[in-house]
């Protein structure tokens, strides 16, 4: 994309403005550092464009008060945890019981989106309850791909379903190329929460 030009203009009857304003699907994936904080960048630019917008975490634990969480609820940015952490620290209760969180939280999304809540909706770690089966992904698939109105989502996480992939209009891939806990050192403050 030279100069922010696209390589090939679709003959697909519409025009610049209308192609530039289409509702979007994005996914943060890889191993690497930077998908959520990628995402978060995305929603504090949408923010200065005026939309609405809501965050959803699904796996970092919930009793995490991340900075990011501070910043954007001053902007009057909704923040959700839909569960209570999953993967790392997990809370009390059956594989089964944080099931149903995850699938709980997906409903409510699901609810949003139908009702054209938000402008962005931002799901950060989406793909662990996906890969683990606590969310369909033929049911991701279908309510995004059908979503009504101008609804922007991006979703992040590890090892993004190939059915989220085929589906999202960007896809980035984070690849670790090097990072600080390869030699034993422990996250920080401000870099890692």
């Amino acid at each position: 994309m030279p100069e922010g030009q696209p390589l090939v203009v679709p003959d697909d009857g519409l025009t610049t403005r209308q192609r530039r304003n289409r509702p979007l699907v994005m996914v943060h994936t890889g191993d690497g550092k930077g998908k959520s904080t990628a995402a978060f960048g995305l929603a504090l630019r949408g923010w200065n464009q005026g939309w609405d917008i809501g965050v959803f975490q699904f796996v970092k634990s919930a009793k995490w008060r991340l900075g990011e969480q501070t910043a954007f609820e001053k902007l009057g940015i909704e923040w959700h945890k839909m569960g209570s952490g999953w993967s790392w620290s997990r809370k009390a209760g059956s594989e089964e019981d944080h099931a149903a969180d995850a699938a709980e939280g997906w409903a409510e999304i699901k609810r949003r989106i139908a009702a054209e809540q938000h402008d962005l909706y931002l799901l950060d770690e989406f793909t662990y309850p996906i890969n683990w089966g606590w969310v369909d992904v033929d049911d991701v698939v279908e309510t995004l791909a059908n979503r009504p109105g101008h609804q922007h989502v991006v979703i992040t996480g590890r090892r993004a379903d190939p059915k989220l992939v085929e589906l999202a209009d960007l896809v980035t891939e984070m690849t670790k190329v090097k990072h600080p806990m390869d030699v034993g050192q422990k996250g920080q403050k401000g870099i890692e929460w």
